[in-house]
């Protein structure tokens, strides 16, 4: 089989993935939530001035509008098709995390070309880094959310792989195409979060002009059709400026680089962050990584070495120095982690010698050490908070996938790296079809029951309902259909209200000038919700 269907195999693998069992799980908050409601009011205004999306009715400030405006046509196109019945439905949850899937499952055919630019001729590596970034569990796990960090780093790669694609003496017409390409890739990014856009461009360039492949005559015409490629996203941001003046910048600097320089709502804790989300979610390609760091070192003057420390450093440099730091700004990490741990899995495979001697003897103690770990988790099976499928479907990907990894022949190195390969996507595959796939459901909870409640009893015609606790809940709007007024300005409402209130609160709010009678009492086994009251003044 042509390495190319390989990698379409992997894709449409991937798509299972990230498409299966999407809707098992309420959206969550933050991202999600706000996600869906921006891209519902975006379905609801006409164009083109749904492209200046707004949440609640009020200017939306916080992300551009590019994957907003895709789930708000599939919204349209749900609610026309379903009728009147979806009209007084809230979107599913399948709905809204689809688009999003699909374009962040982009990402693995995008790492395989771009390894196939760095090594060509290799197509093993090019096969081996689809199948790293498709059994990688935060690269997969994010890319099911309704957020925005898939697409971007689908956007990312599409942009090195144009550029990568030039060759020594381009052509007009290559620098006409990859340049359009690259620069388009560019706009995508200033639509889906505007301040990494610059960065992200301007590191891939500076490394494509380190390697002196050009004079920069030649460089001229690439420049100027990579800015034309800009053009959507700048006149985008320019025609959000004209519109909402100085308040358009919002995305760039209190939302976008005031969180270089200070924390924000109390993400503070730096590097240490998505330090940990690597080494909490690279197993197993964890144990190659830093074999491909020194094999990239020593191959430098490669291209492959070049750019695998350069994108490395690139993306270590657009996510380490943040101040305000979350789990999901790792995402960025995983494409440069599967092109630098792609050839090294190739190479424990082909064990071709195209590396040395002390990183030849080094690779063969990994499957060992993926051997030990199957048998550790097949040890504690049954102890481990995840369903048992997922448990035994690793532990078997690392016992009998590493123990053929070290097989002198070569036919059986590559059934156990397909061994390897299909069993991790297994254990993924029932990891997602269970709730669990979605963690941090169970930290807070869950809204659902309380929307319910709330739904036959809210009027659009009366008072918003009164949520007493500090944290907002953005999916508790979103499944309700209308904002909650919650944390301090709830209560100072609550103080000075003449009419009866829906309040939704884990203790009796009456006080001496307030009356309350609860309605439904929270029946929640994880995390104790709130009750409901309806509350009147005395």
């Amino acid at each position: 089989m042509a390495w190319r269907w390989w990698i379409v195999l992997i894709w449409a693998g991937e798509i299972v993935l990230l498409l299966q069992h999407l809707g098992n799980v309420p959206l969550r908050d933050w991202d999600e939530a706000l996600v869906a409601r921006v891209a519902e009011e975006i379905s609801q205004r006409p164009f083109p001035t749904n492209l200046l999306p707004t949440l609640w009715d009020q200017p939306y400030l916080n992300k551009p509008p590019l994957l907003h405006a895709l789930i708000g046509c599939a919204i349209g196109v749900w609610r026309h098709t379903a009728g009147s019945e979806g009209l007084r439905q809230v979107p599913p949850e399948w709905l809204v995390r689809a688009i999003p899937a699909l374009a962040s499952s982009l990402i693995v055919p995008l790492v395989a070309l771009v390894q196939s630019r760095l090594r060509p001729g290799d197509r093993t590596a090019a096969i081996c880094t689809a199948a790293v970034a498709l059994t990688l569990l935060p690269l997969m796990r994010h890319g099911r959310l309704a957020m925005l960090d898939g697409s971007l780093v689908s956007a990312m790669a599409l942009q090195w792989w144009a550029l990568l694609s030039l060759p020594a003496t381009p052509s007009p017409t290559q620098r006409r195409i990859w340049g359009l390409v690259a620069g388009a890739a560019g706009s995508a990014i200033l639509l889906l979060k505007a301040p990494a856009s610059l960065p992200l461009l301007v590191g891939a360039c500076l490394l494509l002009a380190w390697e002196r492949r050009w004079s920069p005559r030649q460089w001229l015409p690439l420049v100027v059709w990579i800015g034309i490629g800009l053009l959507p996203g700048l006149l985008w941001h320019g025609w959000h400026l004209l519109e909402r003046g100085p308040e358009a910048l919002t995305m760039w600097g209190r939302q976008g680089l005031a969180r270089v320089v200070s924390p924000i709502e109390g993400h503070s804790s730096g590097w240490i962050m998505p330090v940990l989300e690597v080494l909490e979610g690279g197993w197993p390609w964890l144990t190659l990584w830093p074999l491909a760091m020194l094999t990239a070192l020593q191959q430098r003057r490669s291209r492959w070495g070049f750019w695998c420390l350069g994108l490395t450093l690139l993306t270590a440099a657009a996510v380490l120095p943040l101040r305000t730091q979350l789990p999901w700004y790792s995402h960025l990490l995983w494409p440069s982690f599967a092109l630098s741990v792609g050839p090294l899995l190739a190479q424990l495979i082909q064990r071709s010698g195209g590396t040395s001697q002390l990183v030849n003897r080094l690779l063969l103690a990994v499957p060992c050490l993926w051997i030990l770990a199957g048998a550790g988790l097949l040890a504690v099976q049954g102890q481990i908070p995840v369903p048992g499928a997922v448990t035994i479907s690793a532990a078997l990907a690392l016992t009998f996938g590493g123990g053929l990894l070290l097989s002198p022949a070569l036919r059986w190195r590559q059934w156990g790296a397909a061994a390897l390969i299909a069993l991790l996507w297994g254990a993924l595959f029932n990891l997602f079809a269970s709730p669990i796939w979605l963690w941090e459901l169970s930290e807070q909870w869950s809204v659902q029951p309380a929307a319910a409640w709330l739904q036959p009893l809210a009027t659009a015609g009366g008072p918003p309902p009164l949520l007493l606790q500090e944290n907002e809940r953005p999916s508790l709007n979103w499944y309700l259909g209308q904002e909650v007024t919650t944390g301090s300005k709830a209560r100072r409402q609550l103080r000075t209200s003449i009419d009866e209130r829906l309040v939704l609160s884990t203790s009796d709010p009456s006080k001496p000038q307030l009356s309350c009678s609860r309605i439904e009492q929270a029946k929640q086994t994880s995390q104790q919700g709130p009750d409901l009251y309806r509350c009147k003044p005395k």
